[in-house]
């Protein structure tokens, strides 16, 4: 930021102390003329206030003349030629006081970089420089970050930053503050992936890299904090755009009010007043204070140029893979053959692809490992690309991939189900048949909707999903997070000519997180990238990255972009306004400019302190209390023990709905009603007796969970008419005319418990920053 120097000229912010030294003594200097004009030793006091106003003017205009010779023509100058008015008219206790509003001008620009950049300096400061490295007899040896290659085995010991991207061999407690902005510490488990920057809460774990340092999450982030704290703020920019205005109309009044009155004087008391310190600090301090909040939620943005653009935006396009939806695909239900175990399929299935790189083999295995199922390391593994994998599992052949000849009735009905409902299929067969089908999904993103209606309270307009996914499942993930167009099948040329499109009409936003989306995030006026997912391509060419994978914090970003904006621009413009005012009452001789000098101080002071408060508030969402927090975690949790017994649910609506005069019908019926009746309605009810009392308060009222409540006592009633049923039958044998209303109550309670469980987490669970990125359910 151009700014007036007082002994230096164009420093970078000086820490502590240093910033409030020039303040301090040249308050103390006015001071003491002060007590030497009291004293009656007025030649002294003079003197005193002259050597005060030459501190400031010197340096001053050495500044600007320097940046009129680079042709840049600023409203420094009308500082400058106050000072040197006052000296002309011999008022030097105005030019004193001008040099001291100066130089507070200055500490409080000092003091609100200072704070607003302290997040991104400590990114800085705490970057990783080298990494402890497992060598091949056992060792370990300390080596720099840049000897790290991808594969090598590292310790991160106690209070240690991870250096690397990688994934844990070890269970690990984690601070990711750093990086995410939240303070509460994570546990990652064996097999799950950490990215670079975050802090070694516990005990020392090992780590095998999957990213070299440079290409690591930290060092991207690093990169973007570096080029923020380089940048200009737009708003000095602006301040040079008012400057083609100001600084005329300043030196044309100033003109007039001595020519209509032969007073140079009021000249000079014009000039005082002029001086223009709102419109160079204050804008600025309110954009920088902006870029540290938004850094603190999550999300790093380049410079001040790409904040008030955000502030600004009406148009957002947004990918459908890794940005409204997970990013990565899902287990989302194992169907078998009849009389088949689904636990046992699941576990044949992850054993086999344990070896396979593929993005479809990673899900199986992370299902099979959530559900703590016994893998074993498979034998005679082949994969055929395009075909599947083969391998044996305790002696047994297993193919887990395409199905191969005729499939039997059940497996036509399952590939049905999955062709409506958009999921991808891996079918499960030993050496004679299919055992079962895996049913895989990008899930939506529980925050997803959430963070589109947020988007939209902060104003922007129109929101559009791209992405070049099938129609239908595209039109899905629309309805779901409710956005106002789709472009299904979409290329990444045809990604750019819409951003260039829609940049034409309005401020657009374009939000992405693959290699593909970085020519569309580029085109935008602001390209986000979801940077926490490694799409390190996409976080180079971004004006903005998410450096935590939660896209609530893109509303975050948007609230406070705004808020910071409209704080900047009020800072200008009552700043300015009310210099104006007291401008005209100097030039008709009503201000000296003694009065005018404590004025605009007082004028300065006021519009700084406004733009302070940029530093807080703009944002919707409320935090959450610890213990709330807890129980979040709790009843999500729950939630996989919830949806085993909605499978199991669903298969034994599909044995009465195919076989109702089965002999197992009834004990299968009594099973499931039984798992209901134990796990599913206690923690129904747990959460009405204290979750939803604790959520309350953030939401509002306790209005807000009303609906959900209502939603328990269906749940209920219809486990009571499913144990109705049962209770009719001794003989365990249904009867023809009640198949239909138990059919009903069957498929109903599974639809009912499934949207149940999506609102909650889509409407309570994403408040926890720690499970808001869990994957919805089906």
């Amino acid at each position: 930021m151009r700014r007036l120097q007082l002994g230096a000229s164009d420093a970078a912010p000086r820490p502590g102390v240093v910033e409030w030294a020039p303040l301090t003594l040249l308050t103390l200097a006015v001071l003491v003329g002060a007590g030497l004009w009291v004293a009656g030793l007025r030649g002294a006091a003079q003197l005193v206030w002259v050597a005060v106003t030459l501190v400031a003017l010197l340096p001053a205009g050495w500044t600007t003349l320097r940046q009129l010779w680079r042709r840049q023509f600023g409203v420094d100058v009308i500082a400058v030629l106050a000072l040197v008015g006052a000296l002309l008219v011999r008022e030097y206790l105005a030019g004193a006081v001008i040099a001291v509003m100066v130089a507070t001008g200055q500490a409080l620009e000092g003091y609100a970089q200072r704070r607003a950049t302290r997040d991104l300096r400590a990114l800085l400061e705490r970057a990783p420089r080298q990494a402890r490295r497992r060598t091949p007899d056992g060792g370990i040896e300390v080596v720099s970050l840049d000897r790290v290659a991808v594969g090598d085995r590292l310790v991160v010991g106690p209070g240690d930053v991870v250096p690397v991207d990688g994934t844990v061999e070890e269970p690990a407690t984690l601070d990711e503050s750093v990086v995410t902005g939240e303070s509460q510490l994570v546990t990652r488990g064996v097999g799950e992936q950490v990215a670079s920057g975050v802090v070694n809460a516990g005990a020392g774990f090992g780590l095998r890299a999957r990213k070299s340092a440079a290409e690591s999450t930290y060092a991207g982030i690093v990169r973007l904090a570096e080029e923020a704290t380089a940048r200009k703020a737009p708003m000095v920019r602006l301040a040079d755009r008012y400057a083609a205005a100001f600084v005329p109309f300043t030196l044309l009044l100033a003109g007039a009010a001595w020519l209509l009155s032969g007073q140079f004087l009021r000249a000079v008391a014009v000039l005082v007043v002029a001086t223009p310190c709102p419109l160079l600090l204050a804008t600025p301090i309110a954009i920088v204070s902006g870029l540290s909040r938004v850094a603190r939620r999550g999300v790093l943005v380049r410079d001040g140029g790409s904040l008030e653009q955000l502030g600004r935006a009406r148009t957002l396009l947004m990918d459908k893979t890794g940005t409204l939806t997970a990013g990565r695909p899902r287990a989302a239900e194992t169907v078998v053959a009849p009389g088949g175990d689904r636990d046992e399929v699941l576990r044949l299935a992850a054993s086999v692809e344990q070896l396979s790189p593929h993005v479809l083999a990673a899900a199986l295995v992370r299902q099979a490992r959530e559900q703590r199922l016994p893998l074993v390391e498979p034998t005679d593994v082949t994969e055929e690309p395009g075909r599947g994998v083969t391998g044996r599992v305790d002696g047994r052949l297993v193919r887990v991939g395409q199905l191969a000849g005729e499939p039997p009735e059940w497996a036509r009905r399952v590939r049905e189900r999955a062709e409506l409902a958009g999921r991808s299929t891996v079918w499960v067969s030993d050496d004679r048949a299919p055992l079962g089908a895996i049913l895989l999904e990008d899930p939506v993103r529980p925050d997803a909707r959430r963070t589109v209606r947020r988007l939209r309270q902060a104003g922007l307009g129109r929101l559009i999903m791209v992405t070049g996914d099938r129609p239908r499942t595209a039109e899905q993930v629309a309805r779901i997070v409710g956005v106002d167009d789709v472009i299904a099948q979409c290329s990444p040329q045809a990604k750019v000519a819409r951003v260039k499109e829609e940049s034409g009409r309005a401020v657009t936003v374009m939000v992405g997180d693959g290699v593909n989306d970085a020519p569309a995030l580029a085109e935008a006026h602001v390209g986000v990238a979801m940077g926490a997912t490694g799409a390190t391509a996409s976080a180079d060419v971004a004006d903005a990255v998410l450096t935590v994978d939660r896209l609530d914090r893109l509303a975050d970003a948007v609230e406070i972009a705004r808020y910071v904006r409209r704080i900047a621009v009020q800072s200008a413009t009552v700043g300015m306004g009310l210099a104006v005012v007291a401008m005209v009452a100097a030039a008709a001789g009503g201000l000296p400019p003694l009065a005018g000098a404590f004025l605009q101080e007082g004028i300065d002071v006021l519009v700084i302190l406004n733009a302070l408060r940029a530093l807080r508030g703009g944002l919707r969402r409320r935090d959450l209390p610890p213990e709330t927090r807890e129980l979040l975690e709790r009843y999500a949790a729950e939630h996989g023990g919830v949806r085993d017994v909605l499978d199991r649910l669903r298969d034994t609506a599909d044995l009465v709905a195919t076989r109702p005069d089965a002999a197992e019908c009834v004990p299968a019926l009594r099973e499931v009603h039984g798992r209901l009746v134990d796990e599913v309605l206690p923690h129904e009810a747990a959460e009405e007796r204290h979750l939803y009392p604790a959520l309350a308060g953030p939401l509002g009222s306790e209005e807000a969970t009303s609906t959900m409540s209502r939603g328990h006592v269906e749940i209920g009633r219809m486990v009571d008419r499913i144990g109705g049923h049962l209770a009719q039958h001794p003989d365990g044998r249904l009867r023809p005319e009640e198949v239909p209303d138990l059919l009903a109550a069957l498929y109903g309670l599974d639809a009912l418990l499934r949207l149940h469980l999506a609102q909650e987490e889509e409407e309570y669970f994403s408040l926890n920053p720690e499970e808001g990125s869990a994957p919805a359910g089906p």
